[in-house]
């Protein structure tokens, strides 16, 4: 059973872990985790280029569960770090499929959150018959008014953040802040890229929870590969026509969804759960009164596993 004191089950390592090399260019790292038996789910991290943590493993039980994890181009341990060369969701969404084809799966449940619900919903509705089902946490659409206020809108919740992430920016540049950003993260000069990189994690790590967190140490690979990524398909509106992912709900509708979302979630607002949660007929939203963004919040983390669980209790769902 989950552990009482996070909600989530116990620490667990890898079954066995390896590299796939997708292309010419880009090779990821997989896990898979739990019982080779179990329900398939496909775990798709946020970011984008935020990588894996042990802690995702921990929202499904292992008796229970096949749990098959991946870091995303440019991310993690996946080879090049912070490539955005030949990165896209619609090559993120067929990489899924050379995952699902190695590890001989037919359907899988989907888990996604922040930028994972954002690919979990393009992956589905690409391949909708590869699909048990969703949970989903922290939903961003990926449109422009969400790419606004992850850059600007926030400064009226956290004005000294926004004040410290734009006082690097001449002020003839702040006009495009984003463009001004992905020019600096982009720069092949380390004098250049790191302070932007940095700049960046910083500015979206220090609004994560709802509730102020001891800070952790920076990592380079953390930074690297958020600043770069999260730019890259920021500035390229995520690859996606404008409120693509709302239009085409209808290709998932008939599939099981719970979507969980922080009531004062600063990074992704809750407006785009309930959108979606209105656009998808049967759908569950959890709306979590005490939670900003992190999926490690307790009450976020109760509500995924109860998730998991619902899906493993009812047979209709799998």
């Amino acid at each position: 059973m989950p552990d009482a004191s996070c909600s989530l089950f116990p620490p667990i390592t890898p079954r066995r872990h390896g590299m796939l090399a997708v292309d010419a260019l880009h090779t990821l790292y997989w896990e898979e985790v739990g019982n080779p038996a179990g329900i398939p789910v496909l775990f798709l991290h946020g970011g984008p280029g935020a990588g894996l943590s042990p802690q995702h493993r921990r929202f499904f039980d292992p008796e229970h569960y096949r749990v098959i994890l991946f870091d995303q181009r440019g991310a993690g341990k996946s080879t090049p770090l912070g490539e955005c060369r030949d990165n896209t969701t619609q090559l993120l969404v067929a990489d899924i499929e050379q995952l699902r084809a190695l590890f001989g799966i037919d359907q899988w449940l989907v888990f996604g959150g922040s930028w994972g619900s954002t690919l979990a919903l393009a992956y589905g509705q690409a391949h909708p018959e590869r699909c048990l089902g969703f949970v989903l946490r922290g939903i961003f659409l990926c449109t422009q008014a969400e790419i606004d206020w992850f850059i600007h809108g926030v400064q009226w919740f956290y004005p000294e953040l926004y004040a410290e992430f734009v006082e690097p920016i001449p002020q003839q540049e702040r006009a495009d802040l984003l463009g001004a950003y992905v020019r600096r993260i982009m720069d092949p000069d380390p004098a250049i890229h790191w302070p932007a990189v940095r700049a960046w994690s910083r500015f979206e790590g220090r609004r994560v929870f709802l509730l102020p967190q001891p800070e952790e140490a920076s990592s380079d690979t953390l930074d690297l590969g958020l600043g770069r990524l999260e730019s890259h398909y920021m500035a390229n509106l995520g690859f996606f026509e404008e409120a693509q992912l709302l239009r085409d709900v209808g290709r998932i509708a008939h599939l099981p969804a719970v979507i969980v979302q922080g009531r004062y979630d600063v990074i992704c607002p809750p407006l785009s759960a309930w959108r979606l949660h209105q656009a998808w007929p049967g759908s569950i939203l959890e709306m979590v009164p005490d939670a900003g963004h992190g999926a490690m919040e307790q009450g976020i983390a109760r509500a995924l596993v109860r998730a998991t669980e619902e899906f493993r209790r009812h047979a209709q769902f799998i």
